[in-house]
């Protein structure tokens, strides 16, 4: 896996690196898969909620097992795919009995591997899904549960990881990749690994193109706006705005902290991604 960059020939391709990977060219798993509507950032009423966002290629969901609650049954990596609804990729595993089921491609795992979920101690090789509570301090974990049981929700884009820091009675301590400090129920599920795909980041899009086929619609500044249609609108010649940075409503958008204080989970964090002792 490299980047590539392309000859100039065009002005697009100036600016263009590409991520080169090899991936399986085979279609996505058919049953694992189902048709994403395209919302265009509208909601139920058909008003725009989230804007910026329409058009773009059609895509399929694939389902993926973010659980891994299939214990103690091998499974073989069958096939490495892309997905283009997230950064990182995915692994076809193929189940002893026949089953067959996505999950996030880690670092380091190739066509013809074994992965294994259990609920006790196993190898600590990359794909292999266990309780926190029997996870070696200091490993590298993604897909980790915050609830035990609810699924994978932490640590699931391209390069990221967390490490486990120590298990102190109930609770494991996780070191984020946002670099928070935070206490897990040690009944939590994770998978050992980072996950693959680390060049996502330094790719370059090239081209305005290359976005719309994204799903990304142009987006324009506020500050090259007149006073009637934004807040950071007008002035006499190029400003930067003059004010604090704003949405077109007024709501302030940087600056200050945007967790409630009064959310109950406030009391597992430690340390703030900022380094500091977080303040309940």
């Amino acid at each position: 896996m490299a980047l590539v960059e392309k000859r100039p020939i065009t002005p697009s391709q100036r600016f263009y690196k590409q991520n080169k990977q090899d991936l399986s060219k085979n279609r996505p798993e058919r049953r694992l898969t189902i048709h994403k509507k395209n919302s265009a950032g509208r909601n139920a009423y058909g008003r725009i909620t989230s804007r910026r966002r329409g058009g773009g290629h059609k895509r399929h969901i694939r389902i993926i097992d973010f659980y891994r609650n299939k214990f103690d049954i091998p499974a073989k990596i069958q096939d490495i795919q892309y997905d283009p609804n997230r950064s990182a990729n995915l692994a076809l595993l193929a189940y002893a009995d026949g089953e067959k089921r996505y999950i996030i491609a880690p670092r380091g795992l190739v066509i013809g591997d074994s992965v294994l979920s259990s609920e006790s101690r196993i190898s600590i090789d990359p794909g292999n899904s266990m309780p926190l509570s029997v996870i070696p301090p200091a490993t590298k974990i993604h897909n980790i549960e915050l609830i035990p049981g609810r699924g994978g929700q932490v640590a699931r884009s391209a390069g990221n990881a967390a490490q486990l820091m120590g298990l102190d009675g109930d609770f494991a301590t996780v070191k984020m990749p946002s670099g928070e400090i935070r206490l897990l129920n040690k009944k939590c599920r994770a998978t050992i690994g980072e996950v693959g795909n680390s060049q996502h980041q330094s790719r370059t899009i090239g081209k305005a193109g290359r976005s719309r086929w994204m799903g990304k619609r142009p987006r324009v500044r506020g500050v090259a706006m007149n006073p009637v249609d934004h807040p950071m609108g007008g002035g006499e010649g190029r400003t930067s705005g003059g004010g604090h940075p704003m949405s077109p409503w007024g709501q302030l958008s940087k600056g200050f902290p945007t967790r409630r204080k009064s959310k109950t989970t406030n009391k597992f964090i430690l340390v703030n991604r900022n380094g500091k002792k977080f303040k309940r």
